[in-house]
């Protein structure tokens, strides 16, 4: 029996085995719609995506009888691609590597890994990060002082030091206990031990704020005069633009 002849409500679990049903599959894919075959699905027995059409069914199926899968359906045909004719995409590749991963496609995943894409990103850039201490909780506490400073206001400044040497630390506190602000809401970043740049650093957190959502810009801080050091040495301010 064709799953295409059956009409199921939303929601509903299918029941007996799939292999009572027709090797031609129709997919919802978050509200896009794909037909392929079981076999082209389970090309790659140890993926997540050929057990959820293995033995007894895992999916719900959507008022039309389609597998419905709740994952975003516009790279899905990118996947579905792949496993037709093993053709890697070149498009959308960190959206594509995201559903790889989902779908738990071993093959396309190293693939793709190997793309200067993601390899920059996972090699590169995500190796930097890691050597710089505390990064992923700064970028989430200078975006908890742009909110708590964004009432009534089109934008919201949050002042950052930057330091990459363990002597540039210890100037930069020495800074801080002259600079005309609160303590506490100046973000550290820094020291770290890998050849990228404070410029390159400024470069990355402007980069992972705008991948959530936010309108930000940077400049060097200019304290007030009689400030000891020269405050662009470590000091950079980030703008929040709301509206």
């Amino acid at each position: 029996m064709s799953i295409s002849s059956e009409h199921k409500p939303l929601g509903k679990q299918v029941t007996g085995s799939l292999h009572t049903l027709s090797p031609i599959v129709e997919l919802n894919i978050g509200g896009e719609m794909y037909t392929t075959t079981l076999s082209t699905l389970k090309k790659h027995p140890g993926s997540k995506l050929a057990e959820m059409f293995t033995g007894q069914p895992k999916l719900r199926t959507d008022s039309e009888g389609r597998f419905f899968i709740d994952r975003p359906g516009t790279y899905f045909k990118y996947i579905l691609e792949y496993l037709r004719s093993n053709q890697v995409p070149t498009q959308c590749i960190q959206d594509v590597y995201k559903e790889a991963l989902f779908y738990d496609i071993e093959p396309l995943i190293k693939q793709l890994e190997d793309s200067p894409q993601i390899f920059g990103e996972l090699v590169a850039r995500k190796q930097f990060l890691a050597r710089v201490p505390n990064y992923s909780e700064n970028i989430e506490l200078m975006i908890r002082i742009a909110r708590a400073e964004a009432v009534a206001s089109r934008r919201s400044g949050v002042i950052v030091c930057v330091v990459k040497t363990e002597e540039d630390a210890a100037r930069c506190q020495d800074a801080l206990n002259s600079l005309d602000t609160d303590k506490k809401s100046v973000v550290k970043f820094g020291p770290w031990k890998a050849a990228p740049s404070i410029a390159d650093l400024l470069d990355c957190i402007q980069m992972d704020v705008e991948a959530k959502g936010y309108k930000i810009s940077f400049q060097p801080h200019v304290a007030e005069k009689g400030f000891r050091f020269k405050s662009h040495d470590f000091f950079y301010k980030f703008l929040f633009t709301w509206w």
